[in-house]
């Protein structure tokens, strides 16, 4: 995993960049994004991340979500990590952002998390090194699910969820 991404501060000003793994080993503020597509019904697309990942596999998380490379907009980024995850594509516009820090094992996440919506009407064709399931599921029923079994769920998906409702 020779991926690098971008570090930030807390407003979100560049800091440099490093290599992925390395970044998350640390705990370092670094530059991500959670994409949501809904569908006409107003139904999130949901991803059960693959049991490979790197971390968080196996739980239930929004449509995808990444990490923009250096030089790389968020936007596009996020439309690309979509392509590749969940095999479709579709306009997304900003939602909201937030900063977060969890330990999950030997890695940390701490992140400054771009929040994007697209709309979406179809099936995907997810990647199956990255894709586990996936689910059109009713906002209420989501935001149920988070309050009822929060375990199930990616730890960032709550504050990502609230960003979306706006």
């Amino acid at each position: 995993m020779n991926e690098r991404v971008i570090l930030v501060d807390q407003s979100d000003r560049l800091a440099g960049e490093a290599e992925k793994l390395e970044v998350h080993r640390q705990g370092r503020l670094h530059r991500a994004f959670s994409v949501f597509v809904l569908d006409a019904l107003g139904r999130v697309l949901l991803q059960r991340r693959a049991a490979g990942k790197y971390h968080s596999g196996r739980l239930w998380s929004n449509t995808c979500c990444g990490h923009p490379r250096p030089g790389e907009d968020i936007r596009a980024a996020a439309e690309r990590r979509l392509a590749e995850e969940m095999g479709f594509q579709c306009p997304l516009e900003p939602a909201g952002a937030f900063i977060y820090r969890a330990a999950l094992g030997d890695l940390v996440e701490h992140e400054y998390d771009h929040v994007l919506r697209g709309r979406f009407d179809g099936d995907p064709r997810p990647d199956p090194a990255e894709v586990e399931a996936w689910q059109w599921m009713p906002f209420e029923a989501l935001e149920a699910g988070l309050a009822a079994r929060p375990g199930d769920y990616t730890v960032w998906l709550p504050e990502a969820v609230k960003r979306l409702r706006g």
